[in-house]
């Protein structure tokens, strides 16, 4: 996600998109402890938005 998409969302699609991350998170860690990793670089990538996701909540919230 580009920072001008995600400062186009409201609380409630960030929340989604935060719980979706974290959820593909999950299951990133399954698929690199057996071997199936398509693309490392998700990894990271889905690290990075769910970090750019939490400092929106904090900015909007303070």
């Amino acid at each position: 996600m580009k920072k001008k998409e995600i400062k186009k969302l409201t609380e409630k699609q960030v929340l989604e998109n935060l719980d979706k991350l974290k959820k593909d998170l999950f299951n990133f860690r399954f698929q690199k402890v057996n071997g199936q990793v398509k693309s490392p670089a998700k990894i990271n990538e889905t690290k990075k938005n769910i970090a750019r996701l939490k400092t929106l909540i904090e900015v909007k919230n303070a």
